[in-house]
């Protein structure tokens, strides 16, 4: 017995099904999800016809349209395919369509808003083929690649066109922000030319004053996709993020490329290098000093890394003994793994990047490990696979979704603006 609306009122409707009973309880499982999905067909189909125009004539600006008839329509759900007759209508001039339904109900391309949230949030994920293969394995859904593609282009071009008009509510932390960390970097993207370049990723993280993180505010920028405006975007970010936490101290956070610290000069009153970059020159130029004697580098490195965190001036004196040892084990000072510390520590060092006990002492962080994972996870993870190549588009489309979706409530909350204003189909 197929599912069937058995009664309807003003406000709902009621929908019978019958369940039989299975062999094993894997059977009746997939049964009872079966008939759920016709039930939640029937279902979608009922709610759908509620947001149709009544087929009476229309006025869309100065035109007048009226309506063709109902003409059939298949819409993509959670739950299969919903056939429903719809109105659409036209200008007498001909011309342009105008669907009521698919602008009242939020259609994106064919799909119902859950289920095109729902291929979205997968693609953002993983490439179109895991997506076919999970929307059929766990829920039941045999879908064509270009309906998984072009959904997920339609929900993306909504993300990239409003990135700089729609703003997002902060989450409201448990206990007082009294840190906000701003870091920046930059990772190489495979594209379809063969050449690699340069994906901005920017991190925007708030700590309690036990220098717990309470959110990551993930943002980034393809080579051409958006990244001339992504220092605008990044600012945005941090002044709104400032002015919801005003007593808070403002960091910068980098691993000591150039690139960044004139723009978190600008927002940060505090600027610290990220020290275990510089743990890691300490541990190569060990390598060399200690010439492989790991019996007598593992103690040492132990040293100079605590000195570092917790000695003031420890850098400099790191320098020192760093030119001692070279000396005493005959290394030249100009060896590439010597030369880079020293140089890396004389650097940072003298435009007080390194001075870590103050902030180590109150509990700020000294790591920019937030900004270092965004660009694995936001990137490498997903657009970096085995044999991938990217045109720019596709990209752009795919690295807006995973800063909406990795970003605390900003997914739900990217959906819930789609659902009050409509879904923009012209961005």
């Amino acid at each position: 017995m197929p599912a069937t609306i058995i009664a309807r009122t003003d406000d709902a409707f009621t929908i019978q099904l019958e369940i039989p009973y299975g062999a094993s309880m894997l059977e009746f499982e997939e049964v009872i999800q079966q008939r759920l999905d016709e039930a939640g067909v029937l279902a979608t189909t009922e709610a759908l016809r509620q947001f149709d125009a009544d087929g009476s004539p229309i006025r869309v600006g100065d035109s007048k349209l009226t309506s063709k008839g109902q003409l059939k329509k298949e819409y993509q759900t959670p739950y299969g395919v919903a056939p429903v007759g719809r109105h659409v209508y036209q200008s007498s001039r001909g011309g342009k369509t105008y669907r009521p339904l698919d602008r009242n109900a939020r259609i994106v391309v064919s799909s119902t808003p859950r289920f095109a949230r729902m291929v979205s949030c997968k693609y953002a994920e993983f490439g179109s083929a895991r997506v076919i293969n999970d929307l059929a394995e766990d829920h039941g859904r045999v879908v064509a690649r270009c309906l998984v593609q072009d959904v997920t282009d339609a929900v993306a071009a909504v993300a990239l066109a409003k990135e700089e008009e729609w703003e997002y509510a902060l989450p409201e932390p448990e206990e007082p922000t009294a840190t906000i960390t701003i870091g920046m970097d930059g990772t190489c993207l495979l594209m379809c030319e063969g050449r690699w370049r340069e994906t901005m990723v920017g991190t925007i993280g708030s700590y309690d004053a036990e220098g717990q993180r309470q959110q990551a505010i993930y943002l980034g920028a393809t080579p051409e996709y958006g990244k001339a405006t992504f220092p605008d975007r990044m600012e945005r970010e941090i002044e709104r993020v400032k002015a919801s936490h005003p007593g808070a101290r403002h960091v910068g956070l980098a691993d000591g490329a150039k690139g960044s610290w004139e723009f978190l000069g600008r927002h940060a009153e505090d600027q610290v290098i990220d020290f275990w970059h510089a743990a890691e020159y300490l541990s190569d130029a060990a390598n060399v000093l200690f010439a492989g004697d790991s019996e007598a580098m593992r103690p040492w490195l132990k040293a100079a890394s605590h000195r570092l965190k917790h000695e003031p001036g420890a850098a400099r004196q790191l320098i020192r003994d760093l030119r001692r040892l070279a000396a005493e084990k005959g290394v030249p000072l100009d060896h590439p793994d010597v030369e880079a510390a020293m140089t890396y520590f004389t650097n940072q060092s003298k435009v007080g990047r390194m001075d870590y006990p103050p902030p180590v002492e109150s509990k700020v962080p000294i790591g920019s490990g937030v900004t270092e994972a965004a660009c694995k996870v936001l990137v490498k993870q997903r657009l970096c696979g085995s044999g991938m190549k990217w045109k720019e588009p596709g990209a752009a489309a795919v690295l807006s979704l995973r800063c909406l979706s990795y970003t605390t409530g900003r997914w739900s909350q990217f959906w819930s603006k789609i659902d009050r204003y409509g879904f923009p189909v012209l961005a």
